[in-house]
């Protein structure tokens, strides 16, 4: 395969990934804010955090507002991970390897971009907000939908599986890592009630309270959310998941090309060095300090990825 069309496909669904995931967080905001009205601002500026977009936000904006929040988050063209941003960035991906796709994919990724710049064609009233964040969540489901049911599993689709994966794990670990002081043991308000919100937000922005309450029942703990977004291999959305799928997927590269590359050593190093703890070695070592870690590893795993499979050339 080119190392364009590799590049266009792992960039498509990274790109996917993240539109989908920043409508789950601008969700948790919301959430969170409602309940915490002196501090609104602050948790906004969290969320913009946790996307790695406060940077580009504050060159533009004085302060942090929700409504400028979310329209930035949303729908700016000078925010390049905006979701209306991304989801243009997975079309022109999905344009360039159109070859390389079924019918359905393309279609559901053309027909995702359409149905989103109109809903994003002006800023989105409060009123309308679930809605629209709904609509984002289902137009990557449906895209993914597609992948699954009519692609064959071949170094096209692997290609695909690690740009959700590397996103993914990337995502995950930025909201745990902005709020890691909720999920501290020690937290002084451990137990309260803007702090059970706070853990609740906290599964929802990762679709996983669902699967928590099955596991662990309806007494939400920080030990808990932790052990089950970092090491629950069962959790899609976990860590762990994310390692192993993008381990597999490359695994299955190395099949396909005779090849073994360095990316290869450092995906089994990932798995190893930060999938190998228990729960509490993870908060005894710093559960900050784990992330920061992790998503330097993971960032210096996807760079090398491109340069193994020539994106660029």
């Amino acid at each position: 395969m080119l190392g364009k069309t590799a590049g266009g496909l792992y960039w498509m669904f990274r790109y996917l990934e993240r539109s989908e995931n920043t409508a789950r967080l601008v969700e948790a905001g919301q959430r969170i804010a409602l309940t915490r009205s002196s501090s609104a601002e602050d948790e906004w500026l969290s969320i913009l955090q946790t996307a790695a977009v406060d940077v580009g936000y504050m060159e533009k904006y004085e302060e942090v507002t929700k409504e400028q929040a979310i329209d930035w988050m949303l729908r700016d063209k000078d925010n390049p991970s905006s979701v209306l941003s991304v989801v243009g960035a997975a079309r022109d991906n999905a344009r360039l390897v159109r070859t390389a796709l079924t019918r359905e994919v393309w279609e559901s990724v053309n027909q995702c971009w359409m149905v989103l710049k109109e809903a994003l064609a002006r800023k989105v009233s409060e009123r309308d907000l679930p809605e629209v964040l709904s609509l984002i969540r289902q137009r990557a489901a449906f895209v993914r939908g597609a992948m699954h049911g009519t692609m064959l599993r071949n170094d096209i689709y692997d290609f695909a599986r690690i740009g959700t994966f590397i996103e993914r794990a990337d995502n995950t670990a930025r909201i745990l890592d902005t709020k890691y002081y909720v999920l501290l043991p020690s937290a002084f308000s451990v137990g309260s009630a803007v702090d059970n919100v706070q853990w609740e937000s906290i599964l929802r922005s990762v679709s996983a309270e669902g699967g928590f309450r099955m596991v662990y029942g309806q007494d939400v703990k920080p030990r808990e959310i932790a052990q089950f977004l970092i090491l629950d291999k069962r959790m899609p959305r976990s860590l762990a998941f994310c390692c192993d799928k993008i381990r597999d997927n490359l695994g299955y590269l190395v099949a396909d090309y005779a090849d073994r590359l360095p990316c290869h050593d450092m995906a089994d190093q990932l798995g190893l060095n930060y999938m190998s703890h228990t729960v509490d070695e993870i908060f005894d070592h710093g559960l900050h300090e784990f992330i920061q870690d992790f998503l330097t590893a993971t960032g210096s795993l996807g760079r090398q990825i491109e340069i193994d499979y020539r994106f660029t050339v």
